[in-house]
């Protein structure tokens, strides 16, 4: 069965949203590219690859032109909550809505939603999503 790898979102300025992507979560960077249609640096986690493009004209940037910067939202599965939600907004990142259980044990589903540094919704959870793996089974 396939297995999602790699999300792409639009930003301002691929550098300073990298560096927000390692601070908030640890990602690793792996590669740059600055090409005709645009700049884009490559993070991973060791599962998924993260790709954050700037394009410069509208063709390779589809529907949504060159000046689009976002997707809907994503997801980070996490260890930590508190010390995750502390990265977060250490690297810029504002809290936009969520709650974490006051019995953090049990097994529930929710999110903690932030903004990234372009406003991008991040979503954060201790105990993930139906049909994700879990860190631990990596």
């Amino acid at each position: 069965m396939p297995s999602l790898r790699h999300i792409a979102i639009a930003v301002s300025d691929p550098w300073k949203s990298a560096e927000f992507y390692e601070k908030a979560f640890g990602m690793r960077r792996v590669t740059e590219a600055r090409a005709s249609i645009g700049d884009a640096v490559f993070l991973t986690d060791g599962v998924m690859n993260l790709s954050l493009c700037r394009y410069n004209a509208d063709e390779p940037a589809g529907k949504v032109g060159k000046d689009y910067v976002g997707l809907h939202h994503i997801g980070f599965w996490v260890e930590d909550i508190d010390k995750t939600q502390a990265d977060i907004e250490a690297a810029g990142g504002t809290f936009w809505m969520g709650e974490v259980p006051e019995d953090r044990a049990r097994n529930v589903f929710y999110e903690v939603k932030y903004h990234d540094i372009d406003g991008v919704v991040v979503d954060i959870t201790h105990t993930g999503w139906q049909g994700a793996k879990a860190p631990e089974d990596e």
